[in-house]
């Protein structure tokens, strides 16, 4: 058994503990594999330290998030985040290491040095380059032992185990709200208790809590379209513009009907503000004036007429949505 801090669970292992150890792989760049979960490894500590996980030996406990760790060593790196060793000075956020602080620097620096030869499309580091580069071979080398699901990354493999644990390690200090990822709950305190904007537009003044905001702003000023579509010469700017093509123009994707009208959609929840609209039903009530709205993103526009009354209290544009449930 181990103990998580929230829950007990028993991992179960189908060969003993001296069968976790490597098989032979056509991929000779990381040629040791675990043959519980499939994850590889360049070299055999690596794959000894990451057998701790399947056994439970040694596990090290971080006593500021309960996070726990399979060697000394990986706590004493992770403890850097908390004693704030190397911190970012644009946006405040922390890293193990000052190797980690260097390549999170390139986010704001918008440095990419690596670049896919199939592509060309650039990335900050390496291992995003190598997890790209599974999108043209279409390898997928984790694979869950529980479920038999495969991912490309290995990240992806370690969070989705969590969805059979239940285990979710990180705990906002502010809101007491638990993620089972460290990144979702670095950018749960930035979008929801702070209002840092480290990503500025370099065609106007506006700011962005990220870096996806940005780039879809900046369509707004460069008129770019990257969708395109696989039938036809048609281009789009939104991702949704090109589903709803494809969905009316060349009958591909889900499909969502309204029961009322017949009205097609390519996604549930636009069929159930549409819905909304048959029936009357207004859910998004507006905390400084008496008024209504059908869609959030209605709520949100209209919350511009109120944004300096709302700065001066301290909400913000993207606070707390007021719905009522009918």
């Amino acid at each position: 058994m181990i103990y998580t801090g929230e829950n007990c669970f028993e991992v179960k292992i189908e060969a003993d503990n001296n069968d976790i150890t490597e098989h032979p792989h056509n991929d000779q760049s990381t040629p040791y594999v675990c043959t519980v979960c499939n994850k590889r490894f360049m070299s055999k500590s690596g794959l000894n330290r990451h057998r701790k996980s399947h056994t439970g030996d040694n596990v090290y406990w971080c006593n500021e998030c309960k996070k726990s760790f399979f060697s000394l060593a990986s706590l004493c790196q992770h403890m850097n985040i908390h004693r704030s060793k190397y911190k970012c000075t644009e946006c405040g956020q922390c890293c193990q290491s000052s190797s980690g602080l260097a390549k999170h620097m390139r986010i704001h620096s918008g440095e990419k040095p690596f670049e896919c030869t199939v592509c060309n499309k650039r990335f900050t580091t390496l291992g995003y380059l190598a997890t790209h580069s599974r999108i043209h071979s279409g390898e997928k080398p984790y694979k869950c032992h529980m479920c038999d699901k495969a991912f490309s990354e290995s990240g992806n493999l370690d969070t989705h185990i969590r969805v059979h644990t239940g285990y979710k390690p990180y705990k906002c200090s502010l809101c007491n709200k638990s993620f089972s990822r460290s990144n979702d709950l670095q950018r749960h305190k930035r979008l929801v208790h702070s209002n840092v904007r480290p990503y500025d537009c370099p065609y106007c003044e506006k700011l962005f809590k990220t870096n996806n905001d940005l780039k879809r702003h900046v369509r707004t000023h460069t008129g770019a379209k990257p969708y395109s579509c696989r039938h036809c010469s048609e281009r789009f700017t939104w991702l949704n513009q090109l589903k709803k093509h494809l969905l009316e123009s060349h009958n591909e994707g889900t499909c969502f009907t309204c029961h009322i009208c017949q009205k097609k959609f390519s996604h549930s929840g636009n069929l159930k503000d549409h819905i909304r609209r048959h029936e009357g039903v207004k859910p998004y009530v507006c905390f400084e004036c008496p008024k209504r709205f059908y869609t959030a993103v209605d709520f949100i526009l209209h919350q511009l007429v109120h944004s300096d009354s709302l700065i001066t209290k301290g909400r913000g544009l993207c606070g707390n949505l007021f719905f009522i449930q009918t």
